[in-house]
């Protein structure tokens, strides 16, 4: 469906890859964070919070007819560096269990704060659906 980049005589990415090569229609997915359908935290849980925003991206994806396994590229907001370090396996499950074994370009950043007071991550997706 789409080629993973992977440089001759790179480690190997784990849980993401390098880059990515598609054709298609393009989805673009906005900055989700995690709350739910309300607008509404449940949590505070910083592994929560990236259950249920990974969980907004793939509404946000389902809209256009589009899969986890279409996300070409993603891109990861959070608020404290430590807490996502801290949380890598807890981060790597909620991913599995929502996004599957796909693993698209991604990028990490830690920013100062996000719009929303209570949110602790946003992540911002673009899909490739295959033609």
């Amino acid at each position: 469906m789409h080629m993973i980049l992977q440089p001759e005589g790179w480690a190997k990415p784990i849980g993401y890859a390098n880059g990515v090569a598609a054709t298609g229609r393009q989805v673009f997915v906005g900055g989700q964070i995690g709350w739910n359908a309300q607008c509404r935290f449940e949590t505070d849980d910083f592994v929560g919070q990236v259950r249920q925003t990974l969980l907004n991206v793939v509404a946000v994806l389902a809209e256009a007819g589009a899969r986890p396994e279409h996300v070409t590229t993603m891109t990861w907001y959070f608020t404290d560096k430590a807490e996502y370090l801290d949380n890598l396996k807890g981060i790597g499950q909620a991913y599995r269990e929502v996004m599957g074994k796909h693993f698209p370009a991604m990028a990490a950043i830690q920013v100062v704060a996000l719009v929303e007071d209570r949110a602790k991550i946003e992540i911002q997706a673009t899909a490739v659906i295959p033609d």
